[in-house]
């Protein structure tokens, strides 16, 4: 699943009238570098969670056969968060599947997310200047939320849709749900250093191209 409903608030006024996900960094949108990332993992199915100017991203997509993908959509009224969004999504995606930010430029190899076994396993990566303080920690292997070295959550994940078993739909932020997973020892996790860009501001894109 890739998460794409987002408004973009801080890369005003770009995302006035381009969905972040279709920024483009050396002529390629950022939804588009994800699309064949995941393709090249061996991935045939992706769904992706839609609102701020959905149909732009419908539209330029499609049903994904370009990419040699099934794409479906999510369409949300209103943005719905992360957790919010993936409850919503959840009949159209397997017992185990990868979530992804559509607003993250990586060259993370997603095949390594394929054989987890946690009931949920996210990617840590070192904090980047507007994230000092990180989000959590590893401790053999687990994610902690807090440990002697603190890492930034990359916006990459996989889950088991039992993680979310108890969660009705609506708006609903996934830090909490992390975090109380986390004290229980539910989610693995691991620190990757190669390339990672969270494209939060029109600097960073500039600073990226």
């Amino acid at each position: 699943m890739i998460l794409a409903a987002g408004r973009g608030e801080r890369m005003r006024p770009l995302t006035d009238t381009i969905p972040k996900p279709l920024l483009t960094i050396k002529g390629k949108s950022l939804i588009v570098y994800h699309l064949e990332a995941l393709k090249s993992a061996g991935i045939d199915s992706v769904v992706i969670n839609v609102s701020w100017l959905g149909e732009k991203i419908q539209q330029v997509l499609g049903d994904g056969s370009e990419y040699g993908l099934r794409i479906q959509y999510s369409v949300e009224a209103e943005a719905l968060e992360t957790a919010g969004g993936i409850i919503q999504a959840m009949d159209k995606l397997h017992d185990e599947f990868i979530v992804v930010n559509g607003d993250v430029f990586t060259d993370f190899d997603f095949s390594r997310l394929l054989s987890f076994t946690a009931d949920a396993h996210l990617v840590l990566v070192d904090n980047p200047p507007h994230n000092p303080s990180g989000d959590f920690a590893i401790e053999q292997g687990l994610l902690v939320n807090k440990g002697a070295q603190q890492y930034t959550y990359a916006g990459i994940s996989c889950y088991k849709k039992s993680f979310f078993d108890g969660h009705s739909e609506g708006r609903k932020a996934l830090p909490p749900l992390l975090r109380v997973a986390a004290d229980q020892q539910r989610i693995s996790a691991e620190h990757f250093q190669g390339l990672w860009n969270d494209i939060g501001t029109p600097e960073r894109l500039q600073q990226l191209q």
